[in-house]
């Protein structure tokens, strides 16, 4: 038998109106403080259902596609493991009268169970059995069912109870889904502002490298330029001295000469270093053991050094496809910056080793290099080091930290360019008073090649 409004009120120990209402007020302000659904369905069955005098309750959880309802939370001997549910229910929509009111969104009172043909009987049959429904913007999110051993238990009374009771808990669900969409709302925002402020860093990095690489283009353009038309003058100069030597005597004649012939020919070094910048020097590649470079450099040039000097040659080192002449002289720059960082002594230290490179380790180098296998150079001081204001305008031709007359500022461009066009990169890490780190990365000579040159045919 069943009615949806009945006019009896039959509750066992029905509680006063008062002190129902006094239930219904506590619930009220103590929803407010629940902080999610779990917790909601929780304090409903225990702690509202439980103190109206209800023999059990049985709290069901619709899924999001409205097809089954799950048993969430329980009261009485149905509820034996505190708050947690072992083998929860499930029941379709449609299945049973609480599928029945999942499904019509309606409230049900089964008056005898046992005329009933669509009662699921429990591990405990009941005679009489009340359910109401969860509505929340227009869809059913879950059952409230209580169940009593006795035939025609339930009535007006108890069906107003837990309609009420429905309403207050339905209400809190949305406004906890409400609550669960502007946090999810938030947490959009918060992604896409990460996601913008990561395209304006990485559009202001990438306007950076375009800047960068013009002005250094611009400038190659004009240093090679200049460098033709003055070489040119510059062997009409050395080309008359060498006339004038052979036509005059005296030692007075001759010394100046000689003071001229100097000027001329680091004039002409000058001149090889910016064509070297602006990457239009002619190189002779040839493949190279770059540790033996590096021993006969430092061999070679051992009275210029001041410093100790550590080597740190890798063993198996690849080889490299260089101008041994302009390496040479690339290292002579390092090392020549590194002493002059260092006025009153101290320690470097060059090294090589093979390296893989990825994309991800182009940060901090002056260009960026394709991912494959490199020789890296480094050469290592213990000296003032250079501020990181300046580390951007070091290879800018004729950018110096040297006193006037100390250097032409062409050390580090030529490094630069000559690096460009051996298809490496270089790269600096340096701190004030802590030193600096300069590393030159040549593409190695893949093995294959090196077994070719060592075959005899």
């Amino acid at each position: 038998m069943l009615s949806s409004v009945p006019t009896r009120d039959v509750a066992e120990n029905p509680l006063s109106e008062a002190a129902t209402l006094r239930i219904l007020n506590a619930f009220a302000v103590d929803v407010i403080a629940i902080p999610s659904v779990e917790d909601l369905f929780w304090y409903v069955a225990q702690n509202v259902v439980g103190q109206l005098n209800f023999v059990d309750c049985v709290i069901y959880q619709a899924d999001q596609d409205q097809t089954e309802l799950t048993q969430v939370a329980a009261l009485g001997e149905k509820n034996p493991y505190g708050r947690r549910i072992i083998n929860p229910l499930k029941i379709p929509f449609g299945q049973g009268i609480t599928g029945q009111v999942a499904q019509t969104g309606q409230a049900i009172i089964v008056d005898d169970l046992l005329k009933d043909q669509n009662y699921i009987p429990d591990t405990q049959p009941a005679r009489s059995e009340i359910c109401v429904p969860l509505v929340s913007r227009g869809r059913v999110v879950g059952v409230i069912d209580s169940e009593h051993p006795d035939k025609e238990r339930f009535g007006k009374a108890e069906l107003e109870v837990l309609t009420t009771v429905a309403a207050m808990a339905s209400a809190k669900i949305e406004l906890l889904a409400e609550v669960e969409r502007s946090k999810r709302r938030y947490q959009d925002l918060v992604k896409s502002h990460a996601q913008l402020g990561e395209e304006i860093s990485n559009r202001k990095a990438l306007e950076a490298k375009l800047f960068e690489a013009r002005k250094l283009e611009a400038i190659g353009r004009l240093t090679g330029r200049f460098a033709h038309d003055f070489n040119n003058l510059l062997t009409v100069i050395s080309g008359n001295l060498e006339l004038l030597e052979a036509d005059l005597g005296g030692p007075l004649s001759t010394g100046s000469l000689q003071d001229a012939q100097g000027a001329a020919a680091r004039g002409a070094k000058l001149i090889r270093d910016m064509l070297t910048f602006s990457q239009r020097v002619r190189l002779s590649p040839e493949v190279c053991d770059l540790n033996r470079l590096v021993a006969a450099t430092c061999a070679s040039h051992a009275d210029i050094l001041s410093a100790a000097i550590d080597l740190t040659l890798a063993k198996d080192l690849c080889s490299v496809n260089i101008d041994p002449k302009v390496a040479e002289n690339a290292l002579l720059n390092l090392i020549t910056n590194a002493r002059d960082a260092m006025p009153e002594g101290g320690r470097l230290e060059i090294g090589t080793q093979n390296i893989r490179h990825c994309l991800c380790d182009n940060h901090g180098l002056a260009t960026d290099l394709a991912p494959g296998d490199y020789v890296c150079l480094s050469v290592k001081d213990d000296g003032v080091g250079i501020p990181q204001h300046s580390l951007q305008q070091i290879f800018d031709p004729f950018y110096t930290t040297k006193a006037v007359g100390s250097g032409t500022g062409l050390g580090l461009s030529m490094i630069f360019g000559f690096m460009q066009q051996t298809g490496g990169a270089v790269a600096v890490t340096s701190d004030v008073d802590q030193g600096s780190v300069f590393r030159l990365y040549f593409p190695a000579v893949p093995s294959d090649a090196n077994d070719l040159l060592t075959k005899t045919p």
